[in-house]
């Protein structure tokens, strides 16, 4: 399998979110006609028995299993820009089938890692029509999508077993998919309120958040967006899995950026997130963090570039998430350990301690909401029809176990609820909702006289503190650096002296997992939550991660890069009027 560079969490500063609703005049209404039984989960199942009493006269080419998955997504957002609205609230339908054909066996079949060519795939995604009140046009679809996915999947087993005849005998000897009971999960469809947006509120409010960034002329971009989706997911296996649940996701988001005198770039961001619009936070707190934001950025671009740096540091909670996520979670996907060319850092280490005594790690998929907040990474069922359940993959410092989908690894058969993928992507193993905790936790307090006592011992004058972080990625490979990178885009010297805290830019986190995990060392009292997209093979999907503060005896950055482009001749067009009194 080719190495991935995995891009985690959504970069605020360079991507806008497209999720959401729709619209219409004032208000973003969404009819759908209600059905007794779900229509569409009635044509997939009889087109589902229908194709796999079929295929039973195809001999040795006869699938053992099919599933459709389909993403049946609701779509609204609305985007502005210094006090404009430069999109207002559009929205979207789209069903998209993802179908699955496997053939051979359990044992070995036609989604085996062949090496050269990386994990074999279904046939890719299709749309399957809106207005289908009969069923034909959806049911022709299914059909070709269902012989495409099977064309593959001869090839794909015939290029299977000729590999197994010329190469090693593979480590892993596990099985290529497990054996699940079939489930039964139906939540109702959701109703015309719950697919309802007030259009012009939400324009409003975003034109309110962009306009701040007219006040300060330093700032070279300022936007604010509001999204809004509905997904309707439905699953049916010739196993006997029939699955229809609903996810809600809405989400604020407020970026800007400067541009520093030599030419580097400055991005900071505010995202917000709840299941519904009303769970949002409050429209005077995001106004007001949106103006601490932009105080920080004309503070940031003044602010000293830095050098490289090994030494103590401590990390927020937000950039602690995104840490864990990086340098351990996508370690701890257990498909991911199944692959020979992956780096499988963790694979043995099964009841070794690898953390401090008193920290523990798990993953829970099964929780929605944590200290009143709601939680991107929660679902009930997986994309492979399999009932989420919480994970305990660090318990008191020891490893207990990896995060599991339909690919087995020896010592782990069965899946725990972790395949997951985006619509048209085929379900692999991923994070969900990750959460950090101790049992011996520090307060912040105790944590910095920790880090300057530490700073003193190394000879340093000052320590860091990982303020905020866009997001990172890692390289799990074997054939190349296993490594990781994030990056921090508030980041302060905490000095030794007493001095205050210095906002510094340039910084880039960096270092190898094995070696960063040694040196963690305490853990804070007060957790916090990152929301945001996790991208890797199968696509990008909602995670979430929840962690305290975090200190490390020793980390290792680098500096930034920066662009060479001279700044602007011309102010900006609005940057010569007088700044509005607070």
């Amino acid at each position: 399998m080719p190495q991935i560079s995995q891009r985690t969490y959504i970069n605020a500063m360079k991507k806008r979110l497209l999720v959401s609703l729709s619209f219409l005049a004032l208000s973003c209404v969404f009819i759908r006609e209600a059905h007794a039984e779900d229509h569409l989960l009635t044509i997939l199942k009889s087109e589902l028995n229908r194709e796999t009493n079929q295929f039973k006269t195809s001999g040795e080419y006869a699938p053992y299993f099919i599933s459709y998955r389909v993403d049946d997504i609701y779509e609204s957002s609305a985007s502005a820009s210094f006090g404009s609205l430069y999109q207002k609230m559009t929205g979207t339908h789209v069903k998209t089938l993802t179908p699955m054909v496997r053939i051979g066996s359990y044992q070995m079949d036609s989604y085996r890692e062949i090496a050269q060519k990386g994990m074999t795939s279904s046939s890719g995604a299709w749309r399957i029509p809106l207005d289908d009140e009969k069923g034909d046009a959806t049911r022709m679809v299914l059909w070709k999508a269902t012989r495409n996915a099977w064309d593959n999947g001869i090839q794909n087993l015939a290029d299977v077993k000729s590999k197994a005849q010329v190469r090693v005998e593979k480590e892993d000897k596990s099985d290529d998919f497990s054996k699940e009971l079939p489930a039964k999960y139906i939540e109702k469809e959701l109703t015309n309120a719950q697919l309802h947006v007030d259009s012009s509120l939400w324009e409003q409010r975003i034109k309110e958040y962009s306009a701040i960034f007219k006040e300060y002329p330093e700032i070279r971009t300022g936007e604010a967006s509001f999204s809004f989706q509905c997904c309707r997911k439905y699953y049916v296996s010739s196993e006997g899995t029939e699955i229809t649940q609903n996810l809600t996701y809405c989400r604020v988001m407020v970026t800007a950026q400067v541009v520093a005198d030599d030419g580097m770039y400055l991005p900071l961001y505010l995202s917000y997130f709840a299941y519904e619009p009303k769970g949002l936070t409050a429209h005077e707190t995001i106004l007001k963090e949106t103006r601490e934001l932009a105080e920080t950025l004309v503070r940031l671009r003044t602010s000293p570039i830095v050098d490289s740096y090994t030494g103590p540091a401590i990390l927020s909670p937000e950039a602690s998430g995104v840490f864990f996520h990086e340098i351990f979670g996508h370690r701890v996907e257990g498909q991911r350990l199944k692959s020979e060319s992956d780096g499988q850092t963790f694979k043995k280490k099964v009841g070794e301690l690898v953390l401090p005594a008193d920290v523990s790690v798990i993953m829970d998929p099964t929780i929605k909401s944590f200290g009143g907040l709601d939680l991107n990474g929660s679902y009930v069922y997986d994309d492979e029809g399999v009932k989420s359940t919480k994970v305990d993959v660090v318990k008191d410092g020891i490893l207990k176990g990896f995060l599991m989908s339909r690919t087995p690894i020896e010592g782990f058969p069965s899946s725990n609820g972790h395949g997951r993928a985006a619509p048209g992507r085929d379900p692999v193993t991923r994070q969900s909702n990750l959460i950090i905790s101790s049992t011996a936790p520090k307060t912040s307090a105790e944590l910095r006289s920790i880090l300057k006592e530490e700073a003193k011992k190394q000879g340093k004058e000052y320590g860091y503190y990982f303020s905020k972080v866009s997001g990172g990625f890692t390289q799990t490979g074997r054939y190349n650096p296993n490594s990781f990178n994030v990056t921090p885009l508030e980041v302060y010297r905490v000095y030794v002296n007493g001095q205050p805290d210095e906002l510094v830019r340039g910084v880039t986190l960096i270092g190898t997992p094995l070696s960063m995990f040694a040196q963690i060392s305490k853990v804070g009292d007060k957790a916090g939550i990152f929301t945001g997209m996790c991208g890797a093979e199968s696509g990008s999907i909602p995670v979430t991660g929840i962690s305290p503060e975090v200190y490390v005896n020793v980390v290792e950055t680098q500096k930034a890069g920066k662009s060479d482009e001279k700044l602007p001749i011309l102010p900006r067009p609005e940057s010569n009027q007088p700044k509005e009194a607070k």
